[in-house]
């Protein structure tokens, strides 16, 4: 007999929300996992720790810029450096408590240790070998290294070392201009950092929205980070007291180089499967080191899945907590699925950008013909009253049909309005029916209904 029905490798988001919808549905489950914490990157190191601290600048940011416009005088505050990592600390300790709690509420089996697999239905921890009727891969993934680039998590780092630094530093040269490098360099810059990003591509947030990115560099340009767009990354030399960040300027072959006190290496993550033996079981990868699997999580090998970020797809938390809970419904006997055409992408920046769904250069690409709805913040009451209306809230809608293709908004808690596009892209709505929907007055969203009117006849504000 196997001592479980299911072994989930990897207590992150997809690997946490697989084992207590599993446990929730019946299953004998266990959860291995070798932090001294559960929650796995997301966390600990990640998601939940960069939100705290771009929570706590943002508060400062207002503080600064805009607390006497609103009649609020007296000293500015200045940032306590050991503070705000204390409190950063405090955030990840609760939540990383609460999915401990809810492992014992829902009776999981908390494993401690990093894992194996021998065989098909089995898992090694340490000297003990577990049985299993089926597995769940949930490991996650890392950060990605650079040729030229060693990382020492002091004076080069990635964002794991980005969030614990021993103090602000003056100069902090970030190398990728995607989520994670954006978000840790705005955290800085607030702190009084001077930021520069330094990104191959000619343009920021790959495949975001084209306008959208446009539109975003010129804010945290005007916020006080610096770009450098269309540049190689040679190498970093780190000296005593400095580093040396050595580029190539791609357009001329020009060599360049940026002084700086950290340097964050931003340039993506790639999938965590080292020391798990699959493949010696026959369980195959992909040439960018991903699991393959089929509609339902499974490899090639019985009794074996995976998901979140060890497999395709964007390697996002929500991602894997939807799959997560697909794949423990698939291992139930039930019919687990993920729609992979609304799953929302968020910046958590000032402004925060949100999308969902296709973009103008995807659409473009396709041949597809649509129509854009698109109204500023600055037609919004509640967004000028809060010195919020900078950014636009966009549309993309099939020009026949009136369907929702996709939406894009770079705004205040773009995160949160997004959601209700994605509400009515899953139930297959026009912009006509958000248009068509009362919203409360005056909210940040009154902006998305006017761009679902700007779809039609026209937005009323704009």
């Amino acid at each position: 007999m196997a001592d479980f029905d299911l072994i989930v490798i990897g207590a992150g988001p997809g690997g946490y929300v697989c084992a207590i919808r599993a446990a929730q549905l019946g299953l004998k489950v266990a959860c291995v996992e070798g932090r001294e914490s559960l929650g796995g990157t997301c966390l600990n190191v990640g998601c939940i720790p960069s939100k705290a601290l771009l929570h706590a600048t943002h508060q400062l940011h207002e503080a600064e810029h805009n607390f006497e416009k609103m009649g609020l005088m007296g000293g500015k505050p200045k940032p306590d450096w050991k503070k705000m990592l204390a409190y950063k600390d405090d955030v990840i300790g609760q939540n990383t408590k609460g999915i401990e709690f809810l492992f014992k509420k829902n009776k999981i089996e908390w494993i401690k240790g990093w894992a194996s697999i021998p065989e098909a239905g089995k898992v090694k921890v340490g000297d003990k070998t577990y049985g299993a009727k089926h597995i769940v891969v949930a490991t996650g993934s890392q950060s990605a290294s650079l040729k030229g680039v060693k990382v020492d998590e002091k004076t080069v780092v990635t964002s794991t070392g980005a969030l614990e630094l021993g103090k602000i530093p003056k100069k902090l040269v970030v190398i990728g201009a995607g989520v994670i490098g954006l978000e840790m360099g705005s955290v800085y810059a607030r702190l009084g950092s001077e930021v520069t990003v330094v990104e191959y591509l000619d343009r920021i947030i790959p495949g975001n929205d084209g306008e959208v990115a446009k539109a975003f560099q010129k804010l945290l340009t005007k916020q006080g980070m610096k770009f450098i767009l269309g540049a190689a990354v040679q190498g970093v030399e780190v000296l005593k007291t400095k580093a040396k960040v050595n580029y190539t300027l791609r357009k001329d072959d020009s060599e360049h180089t940026l002084e700086a006190d950290t340097v964050l290496l931003a340039t993506g993550r790639v999938p965590y499967t080292d020391g798990l033996g699959l493949e010696p079981l026959g369980v195959k990868l992909t040439k960018r080191g991903q699991i393959e699997t089929d509609a339902h999580y499974a490899t090639g090998v019985k009794g074996i899945y995976a998901i979140g970020d060890a497999i395709e797809g964007p390697m996002l938390a929500h991602k894997a907590m939807d799959e997560g809970h697909a794949v423990a419904e698939v291992i139930a006997g039930q019919a687990g699925h993920v729609n992979y055409g609304v799953i929302p992408g968020v910046i958590y920046t000032w402004p925060e950008v949100a999308s969902v769904g296709e973009t103008e250069e995807t659409l473009k690409e396709a041949g597809r013909a649509y129509k854009v709805g698109k109204v500023s913040f600055m037609a919004n009451g509640r967004a000028k009253a809060n010195f919020a209306g900078d950014g636009f809230v966009k549309f993309l809608a099939d020009k026949e049909t009136d369907r929702i293709l996709g939406a894009h908004i770079i705004g205040p808690y773009a995160g949160d309005l997004i959601h209700e596009i994605c509400v009515a892209m899953e139930f297959g709505a026009a912009a006509e029916d958000i248009a068509r929907t009362c919203h409360a007055h005056p909210t940040y969203s009154e902006a998305v209904r006017e761009a679902a009117l700007a779809c039609g006849d026209g937005a009323i504000h704009a």
